[in-house]
């Protein structure tokens, strides 16, 4: 079975929330990385997801010291992140 690692960057303005930290996030840009696997037995190419992660700390601004801390990786669920974005570019 083929997989593919598909690495991004998803900023946010505001402080956020999602359900698997225990508190609030400060605004900045994160890295997301999700995983897919090739679905077979299909004429054509098809993916399906199988883990969205989120990085934090938040990652430097050019010019800025890198953030002290650990980095920790957090499975988010898709929808709440395209739901928290939403939000704060409504805000």
């Amino acid at each position: 079975m083929a997989f593919r690692t598909t690495e991004t960057a998803v900023t946010f303005r505001h402080p956020f929330r999602l359900s698997v930290f225990d508190g609030t996030q400060p605004a900045g840009t994160y890295r997301l990385v999700v995983d897919e696997e090739r679905l077979e037995g299909l004429s054509f190419s098809a993916f399906q997801r199988t883990a969205t992660m989120l990085h934090t700390p938040a990652l430097p601004v050019a010019g800025a010291a890198a953030p002290r801390g650990i980095e920790q990786v957090f499975p988010v669920d898709p929808a709440e992140l395209a739901q928290a974005l939403e939000a704060d570019a409504g805000i």
